[in-house]
């Protein structure tokens, strides 16, 4: 094995099924229009089409993921391809010196002629030696998966002899979409961590009990406190410290306090969820982490959409409150709620980027697991999604943001659009040819074949990498989404 720095792209193109017949494709352009009539087409049917996963490698999750954990160390264990790719996608050079090196796969480890376990313990003493972080994250991939690495067999072994935990993750590209790498690694950290611990429920003296009994608004108020003392609430997914600071504060205008996000900016901080803590998403990609979460720790998990765009963080945030008994504030003269009063100003706010894509239609191919909550922002905003495409689609996980997007397309008198899982990319560009979307969002594989074509295209990883969550973050969603259609009007 290699200690080194290096990477490469590749993506994959497959051809298969018919084009969609002319006469269903006029019908589904005839029922994107803002009729208010709901065609079978758009009844919010899910697909599945079984095609390959056309998006960004999952280990691309260590470009955010070590800049959120501080003191850890992040190494990939693969192929040169492993390494080039992620030089070039995260931008990094060596003299740089980040948090993450590359396990590269020689000839001879994948033979079996070296022994596994001496290359990776030399490896992680010279890691230790360098860096000594806290904890030293090893990703998986495919290579690791094709040639049956026992990577959980060697890490229990190796950190004590180092001193050094090791959390394994196995973020490859066969089995995992792009952002589906953060959830493997979050997974990987509850296991590893014993979160289980006996809830300590307060036991309120009889004689205090008794006043509360006379006193009803008080007995209210005391349990809205007993709530919120007793349940304490964990939000997890990875987002920068800016935005975290942003969303806790949000929520603690409405009296409720976050205890602790997972991950932590150190990994000794990681917070105690117990039996009876709420614990929350703030991406939807992150269904594996929520059930690792319930098994293994018993918590309760706060079934809402989330908290993209001024809608999502609203209702993000009125679905905590409901699980903590609280009522968000009252505005007595508008009868309104801060936060939909909110929601009104941030929208009318925006008025400057809604001109310019209200009644203009999108297309989502399918790359970060993002599309459904965009595509309810986008719809709130005045736009027809024709169909949204995801690579993986978890719908217990995002019941409350399907709901909600359904809900959105009623309000707006706009259909429902086709939702399709692993969509095959052949029959989409076939659908894109002759839908003719205002906008495609895309992975980078099919922008620029697209753009050839007249298409106009935007990076679904753009959305990845940028601060998209709350209500502060609008402006930034729009901004991306408005700039290829700026664009144009420029050209023209």
């Amino acid at each position: 094995m290699m200690y080194t720095f290096k990477s490469k792209l590749k993506f994959f193109y497959k051809k298969k099924k018919e084009p969609v017949a002319a006469a269903q494709q006029q019908e589904i352009k005839n029922t994107s229009l803002v009729t208010g009539s709901y065609n079978s087409l758009f009844s919010g049917l899910f697909e599945c089409e079984t095609g390959n996963y056309h998006t960004f490698c999952p280990i691309s999750c260590v470009a955010w993921l070590y800049q959120k954990i501080e003191d850890s160390f992040f190494l990939v264990i693969g192929t040169k391809t492993c390494g080039y790719f992620l030089q070039n996608a995260l931008g990094v050079m060596i003299f740089a010196e980040p948090r993450y090196a590359m396990a590269e796969l020689e000839e001879s480890d994948i033979s079996a002629q070296l022994n596994d376990y001496k290359e990776l313990k030399r490896l992680c003493l010279e890691i230790k030696q360098d860096r000594n972080p806290s904890v030293i994250v090893w990703i998986g991939t495919c290579t690791t998966e094709i040639i049956k690495m026992d990577l959980e067999g060697m890490a229990p072994r190796l950190e004590i002899e180092i001193g050094i935990p090791i959390v394994v993750a196995r973020a490859n590209g066969l089995d995992y979409a792009f952002t589906q790498g953060e959830d493997t690694v979050l997974s990987a950290l509850i296991k590893k961590n014993n979160f289980l611990k006996s809830p300590k429920i307060p036991i309120r003296p009889k004689a205090e009990a008794s006043v509360l009994e006379q006193n009803p608004s008080a007995a209210a108020a005391q349990q809205q406190q007993d709530t919120k003392s007793t349940y304490p609430l964990v939000l997890f997914g990875s987002v920068p410290s800016t935005v975290a600071t942003q969303l806790s504060l949000e929520l603690k205008k409405e009296g409720i306090t976050v205890a602790g996000w997972l991950p932590s900016q150190s990994y000794h901080d990681l917070p105690i969820i117990k039996q009876n803590t709420f614990v929350c998403g703030i991406n939807p990609f992150l269904s594996r982490t929520a059930t690792t979460l319930m098994r293994k720790t018993k918590c309760t998990l706060i079934c809402a959409p989330f908290p993209i765009g001024p809608d999502g963080t609203r209702v993000w945030i009125e679905k905590i409150c409901s699980a903590f008994g609280i009522n968000p504030s009252l505005n007595l003269l508008t009868e309104k709620t801060n936060l939909q009063e909110r929601e009104n100003k941030i929208f009318a706010g925006l008025e400057e980027y809604l001109k310019l894509i209200r009644g203009k239609s999108v297309f989502f191919m399918g790359d970060n697991l993002l599309e459904i909550s965009l595509a309810r922002f986008l719809t709130r905003c005045g736009m027809i999604v024709y169909e949204i495409g995801i690579p993986y689609l978890d719908k217990r996980f995002q019941a409350a943001e399907l709901a909600l997007l359904e809900e959105t397309c009623h309000k707006m008198n706009v259909p429902m659009p086709r939702i399709v899982e692993k969509p095959d990319n052949y029959y989409q560009i076939q659908r894109i040819r002759e839908l003719q979307p205002d906008l495609t969002i895309t992975g980078m594989a099919h922008a620029n074949p697209l753009e050839a074509r007249g298409i106009t295209t935007k990076w679904s990883v753009e959305f990845t990498f940028a601060q998209i969550h709350g209500f502060t973050n609008t402006r930034e969603i729009l901004e991306l989404i408005t700039r290829p259609l700026r664009r144009n009007i420029k050209s023209n």
